[in-house]
């Protein structure tokens, strides 16, 4: 391989801290017979502690270079399988589940891989994700808090996620402007609330953050909800039209979707 420099196109950072990777891979729990899936491997300094753990292991990279290095790497390791692919369209549908992901995201992709895993996660039993730091605070956020939104919700949906432990970049070569977080995220049995439609329960979130300063009455006609019937879906989800998004929990925002559903 003679080009081995990161790409900035593929936002690549690659992790060279071992007692960082160490910590990855304890929090994936491995055990013999496990499935893992490695997202970005790069120079596989996650993949050499995960093969080592794991009854099977598939690593998808979307680079060529790595993934020509990793395949002759790992050629007479018959539980170890290196793909070629792009995680937003590979078809981890086809894997056989359940399997345990583990990630170091780049961060201009990070969002909607976890959207991607977040939509798999019948076929999931856990993931461990190294992401931005900020990222991982929108993930754990409360309500009230400047760092609660849309993202905050869908993983509280469908997932318990708690922050593990922050990154410093000089984990990392070339060095990243910002901090990383590892989260684990554990895919819940059930959704954590029922509503009648879960589509609609996230259009109303999106219309609930598209204008975070505007009251909620307002931020949900500006949404594309029926006039006529913002009003009294609020009434009978008891929220009062003057409160933010922001102030909601996903069980508040449940009732509500709920009630716009019977009105529109």
């Amino acid at each position: 391989m003679t080009d081995t420099r990161p790409r900035r196109s593929l936002g690549q950072c690659f992790l060279i801290d071992q007692r960082v990777a160490q910590r990855i891979v304890a929090l994936a729990q491995l055990d013999s017979t496990g499935r893992v899936v490695e997202i970005g491997p790069g120079r596989g300094i996650l993949t050499r502690l995960l093969a080592r753990g794991a009854g099977e292991l598939l690593a998808v990279e979307i680079d060529a270079r790595w993934y020509d290095r990793l395949r002759e790497e790992f050629a007479d390791a018959p539980h170890v399988r290196v793909a070629l692919g792009d995680a937003m369209v590979y078809p981890f549908e086809s894997e056989t589940a359940p399997f345990t992901v583990v990630a170091n995201l780049p961060y201009y992709l990070s969002t909607p891989i976890l959207f991607r895993l977040l939509a798999l996660r019948s076929r999931i039993i856990r993931m461990v994700l190294m992401l931005q730091r900020e990222v991982v605070e929108r993930m754990v956020a409360g309500p009230g808090t400047k760092a609660y939104g849309t993202l905050s919700l869908a993983v509280a949906y469908a997932a318990d996620a708690r922050k593990a432990f922050i990154v410093s970049p000089a984990a990392f070569t070339p060095r990243p402007a910002v901090e990383s977080a590892v989260v684990v995220i554990t895919p819940k049995a059930q959704p954590a609330i029922l509503v009648q439609d879960e589509a609609r329960l996230f259009r109303v979130i999106r219309a609930a953050f598209g204008h975070r300063r505007k009251v909620l009455a307002n931020a949900l006609k500006d949404g594309g909800f029926p006039l006529d019937a913002v009003a009294p879906a609020l009434s009978e989800a008891a929220i009062d039209p003057k409160r933010r998004g922001e102030t909601l929990t996903l069980q508040e925002f449940g009732r509500l979707a709920d009630a716009l559903g019977t009105r529109s």
